[in-house]
């Protein structure tokens, strides 16, 4: 083990939590490219899937084709029941509401899990949830965007993904300080702009 220049011992790194999303609330027709822009925010700052409740097939087959050209192995699941995913789910349930505790406050208890389940309501989170939630949680204490809220929690929990692209990727981004590039990566597609 790694010793420090004082003489004490390094602890090993841990390993961030792994986190699934669970949208509560989504309003087919009316809320896909909200829940869309969820997704992508959940699947590019590290969550491994997201369930949708109730179920919407084009959300999913949308981030089915993000993810077959973009790589990783990020799923939408449909949910008929979201309390049935809070049962079955092993970890902690996060409830993102801005009515919880601080996230800055509870942000080191919840890097020590193994698995956190993040709940993130829509236009009309149902009550039972507030009570069913391990801990519900503001990263602000005023009206903000539930995409915002996510990505703020998976930032502090996870970091902040540097350039590359996940396995599997088609195509990947040359990061660039002017204009856009896309490469194909080994069997894909791309291009320059």
């Amino acid at each position: 083990m790694a010793t420090g220049s004082s003489g004490s011992a390094r602890r090993p790194r841990r390993r961030p939590p792994a986190i699934t999303v669970l949208r509560v609330g989504h309003r087919p027709g009316r809320d896909p490219r909200l829940t869309t822009h969820l997704a992508l925010a959940a699947r590019a700052l590290g969550a491994e899937r997201m369930y949708l409740h109730p179920p919407d097939e084009a959300v999913a087959a949308t981030l089915h084709g993000v993810v077959e050209r973009w790589g990783g192995t990020f799923e939408v699941v449909g949910a008929p029941s979201w309390q049935r995913v809070l049962r079955e789910h092993p970890g902690p349930v996060v409830h993102l509401t801005m009515y919880g505790l601080p996230l800055e406050r509870l942000a080191p208890r919840l890097a020590r899990e193994r698995s956190l389940l993040v709940v993130v309501g829509g236009a009309k989170v149902p009550a039972p949830l507030y009570r069913a939630a391990t801990y519900n949680v503001a990263v602000a204490h005023q009206p903000h965007s539930e995409v915002a809220a996510l990505a703020v929690l998976l930032a502090r929990l996870r970091g902040v993904p540097g350039p590359g692209a996940p396995a599997g990727a088609r195509a990947r981004i040359v990061p660039r300080a002017h204009g856009k590039k896309v490469v194909a990566s080994a069997g894909g597609v791309g291009g320059r702009r």
